[in-house]
């Protein structure tokens, strides 16, 4: 076990970092306390070069996870690399900031380059079959509600998938504003719209039970247990198989809902400033590469204004 990880850790949930922000960092570090136990590295004597051996070991396929102790089924792309990298340089960067004892600077621990992917995002009419999906291939009414309500809200307000999973019942008001905090403790305003707030409404007057979450889970015929919530695991589940039936052939996730709101709502002349506000970004940066996914839009803009574009 690395040194004084729990205090790290700790750290963390007193900073109010979200329960699934400090599992993660958790995760991530027992991947590197892994690495140091099969190399035979004490934590004091690691240098640059450990630090090489180990970006080695996270992209290898005899790499271990950190949950299972099992060898990985396939390699790590270069975002999960540098995400545990970053795990390890706050780790570091929190023995110094506590004045204990850190072998290496976090500056040491330099992330690999990304390859830049092409951004996808599935035709407007797929994501809408997508939306109304549970309404066809949910056997359970309730469920099928449910399902249906956490979709339409996920595209309704271009939220996170963790905030949507983390929702209670009384951040919602009579309009259909939700106030939520979001990553890195930012706090802002979403909107539902009508469709969604309808949706929204018809599987909240199922409910019976006093749990606050917004969302939860179904154990057979019975209301969920007080206090437990839908998993994100399992809406990205649902939504794998929702899009394998359909046959959607742009790979499609939760998150890419939340490029898809981004990317409809711009070629709809949305304000990229609102947007940035909407999405909860730092940066407008990374909204404007949330707000140029779409390859019709690109192409629509190329047939619009290019000077040469009619035939001569």
């Amino acid at each position: 076990m690395l040194p004084n990880i729990d205090d790290f850790l700790l750290n963390l949930q007193a900073n109010k970092y979200s329960s699934e922000t400090t599992y993660n960092y958790e995760r991530d570090l027992n991947v590197f306390s892994n690495f140091l136990d099969e190399s035979d590295i004490e934590f004091d004597k690691i240098d640059k070069r450990a630090i090489t051996y180990y970006k080695a070991y996270l992209v290898s396929r005899d790499r271990r996870t950190a949950s299972l102790g099992k060898q990985g089924e396939k390699q790590l792309d270069s975002r999960s690399v540098n995400r545990m990298l970053s795990a390890l340089r706050a780790y570091l960067r929190y023995l110094i900031d506590i004045d204990y004892s850190c072998p290496l600077p976090p500056e040491a621990v330099k992330l690999t380059k990304a390859g830049k992917k092409h951004p996808q995002v599935a035709e407007l009419k797929d994501l809408i079959r997508l939306i109304e999906a549970p309404s066809s291939f949910e056997l359970n009414t309730r469920t099928a509600l449910r399902n249906r309500a956490m979709l339409e809200v996920l595209f309704a307000t271009g939220m996170r998938i963790s905030e949507l999973c983390g929702l209670d019942r009384n951040q919602i008001d009579d309009t259909g504003r939700i106030f939520i905090t979001g990553k890195g403790r930012k706090q802002r305003f979403v909107y539902l719209t009508p469709r969604a707030k309808q949706h929204l409404d018809a599987y909240s007057a199922t409910r019976e039970d006093t749990c606050p979450a917004l969302f939860v889970p179904y154990a057979g015929r019975n209301v969920a247990k007080s206090r437990r919530r839908i998993s994100t695991n399992y809406l990205q589940d649902r939504i794998k198989r929702y899009r394998e039936k359909l046959k959607i052939n742009v790979p499609t996730s939760a998150h890419s809902l939340r490029h898809g709101f981004a990317t409809y709502l711009a070629e709809r002349g949305a304000n990229p400033a609102a947007l940035q506000i909407l999405l909860g970004h730092e940066s407008l940066d990374t909204t404007t590469r949330y707000v140029h996914a779409s390859d019709k839009y690109a192409e629509e803009t190329h047939q619009k204004y290019h000077p040469l574009a009619e035939a001569d």
